[in-house]
């Protein structure tokens, strides 16, 4: 492709085009399409391995695609060099130089492109993350979270199209990471710049980007906003990636009004139609821990119950975490809030039962390699849960 300089002052969405990466007989992206609208936070979230970071390095030019075109606005950059886009990366290591001070290191860029007034776009960044008192410090000298801000200040400074972040947060300590997605939100609203979160931490995807896709061997399972993706998984994967999620293997054998009426292992439960991506067939059945209460006493009647014997009880600050073991061996997890009123005191081995309100039960398609993978679904041979489907109010 000829050289254009146009490439630096390509504006506009993000869109990557059918792009497939593979190196030798391994494809690490395959056929991803997806847009990200200019100016939005956007999160690739997935295991190690899924093709996230192949992306990030496509999109800033360390690696081209094997097919597919790259665009930013209408401007194709697909075949351009890292330095002729407009696209800075925040890495996880800071890369820092550590002989500059903080000022020259934000500086390092704005001089490079011989711009006069370099240090005072220095001083600005600074200024945006919160730092003007240690310009003139060294990185040793700084904590992690301040180096952190300064790797910022110096990706922005030179005010790039698309901002990379490439799990910028993994080397914090938690409660520092917690307070780096509050700032790096605030950030990105300030300056209005597209930023790109690749993370394998949901936590920090779910907190910070208006958008998260989830992906899963190069391809994107399901997209969305934090919130759709977590009430609504479309995929098994998703709902086991995507939080907790206690899952059982059924069969849809018939509909109840709105409602799907499925077998799930013995048992009957229902699923609202417009909560479940399989309308007939064999079906993954969901319901999330925090929408499960623990009794020691079977509802009377009022949603879908399961009974089972309490395994491990952990404290874990503001709410109680069950692990209940079910009747076909699966283990449920559930959480019970720590307020002041009649707490409830299980111990390992007590009998209690797990209901739920079948409004908030999910319907994904069978994914065998989840069922495999995760301890969280309900399918030894053999064994049924005794599963029980009552009335609602």
């Amino acid at each position: 492709m000829a050289r254009n300089s146009g490439f630096r002052e390509a504006q506009g969405d993000l869109r990557l085009h059918n792009v497939t990466k593979s190196f030798a007989d391994f494809t690490a992206v395959d056929d991803l399409s997806l847009v990200v609208p200019r100016g939005s936070f956007f999160a690739l979230l997935g295991p190690s391995g899924c093709g996230k970071t192949t992306t990030l390095r496509m999109v800033a030019g360390l690696e081209q695609p094997t097919s597919g075109r790259l665009f930013i606005g209408d401007t194709d950059l697909t075949g351009s060099r890292p330095y002729e886009r407009p696209v800075n990366t925040v890495f996880q290591s800071y890369a820092l130089f550590p002989h500059l001070t903080v000022r020259d290191n934000v500086a390092f860029g704005p001089k490079r492109r011989g711009l006069k007034e370099a240090l005072q776009l220095a001083d600005d960044a600074l200024e945006l993350v919160q730092l003007p008192h240690l310009a003139g410090r060294k990185p040793a000298q700084l904590s992690g979270g301040q180096q952190q801000r300064v790797a910022v200040a110096r990706a922005l400074v030179n005010r790039p199209e698309v901002l990379l972040l490439d799990e910028p947060l993994g080397a914090l300590d938690l409660k520092l990471r917690r307070q780096m997605q509050v700032e790096l939100k605030r950030i990105q609203t300030e300056v209005g710049l597209t930023f790109i979160h690749v993370t394998h931490d949901q936590e920090e995807a779910m907190t910070m980007a208006d958008t998260v896709a989830v992906m899963n061997h190069g391809r994107i399972e399901q997209m969305g906003a934090p919130e759709a993706l977590y009430d609504l998984p479309q995929t098994a994967f998703v709902a086991n990636f995507v939080g907790q999620s206690n899952l059982g293997r059924g069969q849809i054998v018939g509909t109840d009004g709105d409602r799907l009426i499925a077998e799930v292992q013995g048992s009957r439960v229902k699923i609202p139609k417009d909560r479940s991506a399989v309308q007939s067939g064999e079906v993954i059945f969901g319901v999330r821990p925090e929408k499960v209460r623990v009794r020691r006493e079977q509802p009377d009647g009022v949603g879908d119950d399961v009974r089972g014997i309490v395994r491990d009880v952990s404290f874990i600050g503001v709410a109680t975490q069950y692990l209940v073991e079910v009747p076909s061996g699966a283990i449920w997890s559930t959480y019970e809030q720590n307020l002041d009123v009649e707490p409830i005191d299980l111990r390992p081995g007590d009998e209690v039962w797990l209901t739920w309100q079948s409004a908030h039960a999910f319907g994904v398609p069978v994914d065998d390699d989840v069922i495999k993978a995760g301890p969280s679904v309900s399918t030894p041979e053999g064994t049924s849960p005794t599963l029980s489907a009552g009335e609602e109010s």
